[in-house]
């Protein structure tokens, strides 16, 4: 690896996830329909640890899992001597192993584990200035293990580049409420999340644009309905997150 790209990497995570005023306002006020303080929170891709922030800042207790050595640094950093911040370092995925990682050293935020994602990504004039320059070997661990060992989430946020199927691949059961991201030219990600979810739980979804920490929609939808609603012009113009909470829950 290259230090000096590690450090801009590094550096331009922390500006565009820690740097923008409100944001942690936002966060804070958009996730509280989700959960609320004592709630435990699972953190899959944590990078820099915006949304660790905002959830511990709700009273949450978080596990922040993060593969990435450096960002896993980051993260043990700011959250030192916090008692409601656990953090892991690791990529979640299908299994219990070690799998390489792909890193973009100076556009960190599309590191991934997922070889075919990345390709794809290659051909895409979004992703032109990225480079995926190194790789490492990591740890793995899967949600099922993550549950065993701390408790059943009250949400899991999913942000892994391409790797959202295999998370939700190492999950048998199903968690109140989740979220995974959306890339507008990869939506077979998405549909196999959905279908994934539909497996092990009866899951309503809506989404929400960019990083708006808005709902775009009023009312929960089935996946099939979801898939519509990322297909049309809004959704298409840049990534979001897609929501999931078991039917149970209602609307909010």
């Amino acid at each position: 690896m290259t230090q000096v790209n590690r450090l801009l990497g590094l550096a331009r995570s922390l500006v565009i996830y820690h740097g923008i005023p409100g944001r942690q306002r936002r966060l804070r006020r958009f996730y509280s329909r989700f959960v609320s303080s004592g709630n435990l929170v699972f953190d899959i891709g944590a990078h820099a640890g915006n949304r660790a922030r905002a959830f511990a800042a709700i009273g949450c207790r978080v596990v922040a899992v993060e593969p990435q050595p450096d960002f896993a640094r980051l993260l043990r950093a700011l959250f030192k001597g916090s008692g409601d911040v656990t953090v892991i370092e690791a990529a979640v995925g299908t299994s219990v192993g070690r799998s390489l990682l792909s890193i973009s050293e100076r556009t960190p935020t599309v590191t991934t584990l997922d070889e075919g994602w990345r390709e794809a990504r290659g051909w895409e004039p979004d992703f032109s200035h990225v480079t995926w320059d190194a790789r490492v070997d990591v740890e793995t661990t899967t949600l099922d293990v993550l549950i065993e060992r701390f408790g059943m989430p009250a949400f899991v946020k999913i942000d892994v580049e391409g790797g959202e199927p295999g998370v939700l691949a190492g999950l048998s059961r199903p968690v109140p409420a989740l979220s995974f991201e959306y890339l507008p030219r990869a939506l077979d990600y998405a549909r196999r999340c959905t279908e994934r979810l539909d497996q092990i739980g009866d899951y309503h979804y809506n989404w929400s644009f960019g990083e708006s920490s808005e709902l775009a929609d009023e009312r929960w939808m089935t996946a099939a309905a979801l898939m519509t609603a990322l297909a049309t012009p809004l959704a298409q113009r840049r990534p979001g997150d897609v929501y999931a909470r078991l039917a149970a829950h209602g609307p909010t």
